[in-house]
């Protein structure tokens, strides 16, 4: 596998990262880590474009600030197929558990993700113990296809997302034709699909530093409060009242 932290990037000089937009996106000094990124793709052949599209992307958020770790799905075994004390499955949860952002990308195969990066997300439930190991953490999705552009990867990995309580990004990249969208070296060309690429990572990034350290509030909901015997409203007199007033203060007067 090349080298993720190299430097040299097909269509950008240094320019580009010395710029006052990217010098945004790096973490502040007060932060005791850089945004940890996880990256999932969806192939296990040798020339596996979901693999090199996911390596140039992890080359971009290494050079806007971010710390980045690439899962190999191989060895991978299907869902429920062995206990979850497998090592693949652990490693795969314990990088998901480090990680604040993630990036998937899968090959479209017959309309759809394929089944190797299903099982990455089917090894990840939503609940371990008290952990919920995906909520609340970023999103980019991105997908490569054979033919011409499609959409249907992108869009299952988006339910995918939302299913496993993710901040998915608005943008997303389809590269087409992916065979022809890399080098020999299986470094991406440049392209109007390469500079899509950028863009997702740049919102990417944003969105991760916008919500680190606010993944509590975020993720706080309701119903889990109520449970555990958090004070709440608990009537739709209360409710009535704080649409009108902001506050439940007056709602047994």
């Amino acid at each position: 596998m090349p080298d993720v932290n190299e430097s040299t990037l097909p269509a950008l000089d240094e320019a580009y990262f010395d710029s006052p937009n990217i010098a945004k996106l790096r973490p502040s000094t007060d932060l005791a880590h850089p945004p940890r990124i996880l990256l999932l793709y969806g192939s296990l052949r040798e020339r596996s474009y979901s693999r090199l599209l996911v390596e140039e992307a992890a080359r971009l958020l290494t050079r806007m600030g971010a710390d980045t770790r690439i899962f190999d799905p191989a060895g991978l075994p299907q869902p429920d197929a062995c206990p979850a004390d497998h090592p693949k499955v652990q490693e795969l949860r314990a990088l998901s558990t480090w990680s604040e952002g993630q990036v998937w990308c899968s090959p479209e195969r017959h309309g759809t993700i394929t089944s190797i990066f299903k099982s990455q997300i089917d090894w990840i439930p939503l609940e371990i113990g008290s952990v919920r190991p995906t909520q609340g953490k970023t999103l980019a999705v991105m997908q490569v296809s054979g033919g011409s552009q499609s959409f249907n990867a992108v869009n299952t990995l988006r339910v995918l997302g939302r299913w496993m309580r993710m901040v998915t990004i608005p943008n997303q990249s389809s590269v087409a034709k992916a065979f022809q969208e890399f080098d020999e070296a299986g470094r991406m060309k440049p392209s109007s699909y390469y500079d899509r690429v950028v863009d997702v990572m740049e919102e990417l990034m944003k969105f991760t530093l916008l919500l680190r350290g606010r993944t509590d509030y975020f993720t706080s909901r309701y119903s889990e409060r109520r449970a555990a015997g958090e004070k709440t409203i608990d009537s739709s007199k209360d409710l009535a009242v704080i649409a009108t007033n902001g506050t439940a203060d007056d709602a047994d007067d």
